[in-house]
């Protein structure tokens, strides 16, 4: 499917985005223990709903990486913590973690475009449902604005 370099290079960058939509579980779970005030349930099944979404995320990477023959890293992305936990705080920093995600996906796509439909239609579809994770935070932060 892909020579040798280029095999190691998308396995790094599925390793990469798998560490980062483990982050994102840790992250949403914290944050549905640390939201508050009126629209704290709502809030809490959103973000517990994105957790639930991060683990499929990082189980569908590592299937596609144990099948190029990679390794799945047991890291997680690197976790800043604001210990800042108003809605629009904790909104800001989730508008940034689909952001760097988006951003991911794009560097898997452009490593494996014309090279693996399976594979592209994959990066292609996650760009897609991580596009509309941030215009759904963008359009809940517009109150905060």
């Amino acid at each position: 499917m892909f020579d040798a370099k280029l095999q190691e290079q998308v396995c790094g960058v599925l390793n990469e985005i798998m560490e980062h939509e483990l982050g994102g579980v840790v992250r949403y779970t914290h944050y549905a223990l640390m939201v508050s005030g009126p629209n704290r349930i709502p809030l809490v099944d959103f973000m517990k709903a994105q957790a639930n979404e991060s683990l499929l995320h990082a189980q569908q990477v590592g299937e596609i990486l144990t099948g190029l023959e990679g390794h799945p890293s047991l890291n997680i992305s690197p976790l800043e913590e604001s210990h800042q936990h108003s809605i629009h705080d904790i909104l800001t920093e989730s508008y940034a973690h689909e952001t760097a995600a988006v951003e991911k996906y794009k560097e898997l796509l452009a490593l494996v475009e014309n090279k693996s439909i399976y594979i592209e239609e994959f990066a292609r579809g996650m760009v897609g449902q991580e596009e509309l994770h941030t215009m759904e935070l963008k359009k809940m932060l517009r109150d905060y604005a």
